[in-house]
């Protein structure tokens, strides 16, 4: 017991000043955040009148055309404050056909890179969506303000870019405002296969759909929840793996439920007061958003948004009928609670761009044994100080129980009966910075 003690106190001596400091950076980032900037951005963009993806793109000041140039001035008049730290540009698709596209049309994406000083080819993506919606999908000529859907997303976007543009990280990080989300998701495969295209390393994708409501339609006001959606595994074969589901439980561990969890624990861990809820599921029953298209090409990728939605201001022509007002308008955002869920975002950024490259080849062994066995490969990374190993009851939804461990390539946790129990485990570098868990992908036997 005592030579246990000392291991542990040990190893705190060890890890807590690079601990310290990287908590004390990321709640430097929280309070940046300003509800100020996210409410003038969506102001802004509702000033656009619509942001249909099939309206105006000459006008200065109308349609979607003025909205992405706009938005794209703003990412550029970021990077002139950090020494043009960022990279600007269109990613753009030509659409021909689908339910909503009455018309052939060019979708562009927005797109800024902060280019990691280690890993410029590895990224964390935060995106918003450009475009908005009343009932019909297809009229691209009445107001559209979209003032929640999804102007509070975008506005986040740029937002988390003005923050985190003045630290750097090892990882790159793309901000990316995304069109065609209503005529089909349009923007997001775009920018999924050209990441594909080009041979990106993701570590995965926050997707912000509506971040800024917090009265929902059954009457229920919460100004402190969030849901995370994340998907169970990649249902694309090409991509997905069966990971052992069926005797080894890995049907809730596939790449963006972990994303989902890493978000989770660094909320509960540095924002407290808020209360994040994980759902099981890839998006809304029978709806969808701008994280599928990555999941397809096999990148993990989560939907963060409100906890309490109301359609009465969703896809709804602005007016008022016995009684109720309809519209996605100004007055039906709570810019503070935008500003949380903004916070949420640029935190996961930061640690996820900060994060060593997880470990490689994972193998679990330990049947019919009081212990459970690892073992694994190191990934090419020399930042990497140690691994964490983690478990988990089967039915929860966490990881609750944790182990920090040297940088050694197997290690066997004593007293465990691995039957019971649902495993994974991480890198953690030098700064403290942790990858996201991996799952064990396979066994042995000694």
């Amino acid at each position: 017991m005592n030579k246990l003690f000392n291991y542990i106190v040990l190893s705190l001596i060890i890890w807590l000043p690079s601990i310290n400091a990287q908590d004390s950076m990321l709640y430097d980032i929280i309070d940046e955040v300003s509800s100020k900037r996210i409410e003038k951005d969506i102001t802004k963009l509702v000033s656009f009148g619509t942001r249909h993806s099939l309206s105006d793109t000459l006008s200065k000041t109308r349609g979607i055309g003025a909205a992405r140039r706009w938005i794209k001035k703003e990412f550029e008049a970021i990077s002139s404050e950090c020494n043009n730290c960022l990279e600007v540009f269109y990613e753009k698709s030509y659409v021909t056909e689908g339910d909503r596209i009455i018309f052939p049309t060019w979708i562009y994406n927005v797109i800024a890179i902060q280019r990691g000083t280690k890993n410029p080819n590895r990224f964390i993506i935060m995106s918003g969506d450009i475009d908005s919606r009343i009932s019909d999908p297809t009229n691209y000529k009445d107001d559209s303000p979209g003032a929640n859907d999804n102007a509070s997303g975008m506005a986040g976007t740029i937002e988390a870019a003005r923050i985190l543009s003045n630290y750097k990280f090892e990882n790159s990080i793309i901000y990316a405002g995304l069109s065609g989300e209503e005529q089909g998701l349009f923007g997001g495969r775009s920018l999924a296969k050209y990441a594909k295209k080009n041979d990106w390393d993701v570590i995965g994708i926050l997707n912000n759909d509506m971040i800024g409501n917090i009265e929902g339609v059954d009457g229920v006001i919460d100004n402190r929840s969030f849901r995370i959606f994340s998907e169970p595994f990649f249902f694309n074969s090409k991509y997905s793996s069966d990971l052992n589901m069926r005797t080894g439980g890995g049907e809730n561990d596939g790449a963006s439920r972990q994303l989902a969890r890493h978000v989770h624990k660094t909320v509960k861990k540095l924002m407290p007061e808020l209360n994040p809820i994980m759902i099981y599921r890839l998006d809304r029953f029978g709806r969808g958003g701008h994280h599928r298209p990555f999941n397809d090409e096999g990148i993990a990728g989560i939907r963060i948004m409100e906890a309490h939605e109301n359609y009465n201001r969703q896809h709804n022509d602005i007016r008022i009928e016995n009684g109720i007002k309809y519209g996605d308008v100004l007055s039906g955002v709570n810019f503070d609670y935008a500003a949380k869920l903004t916070a949420v975002n640029a935190i996961s950024l930061a640690t996820l761009a900060s994060s060593p490259r997880p470990p490689k080849n994972i193998k679990i062994g330990g049947i019919v044994e009081p212990s459970v066995k690892f073992r694994w490969e190191h990934p090419d990374d020399k930042s990497i100080k140690g691994y964490k190993i983690y478990w988990r009851e089967t039915t929860s939804s966490t990881w609750d129980n944790s182990r920090l461990i040297d940088k050694i390539d197997n290690y066997t946790l004593e007293g465990i009966v691995i039957d019971n129990f649902i495993f994974g485990i991480s890198t953690v570098n030098k700064k403290g910075f942790e990858s996201l868990v991996s799952f064990p992908q396979g066994t042995f036997r000694d």
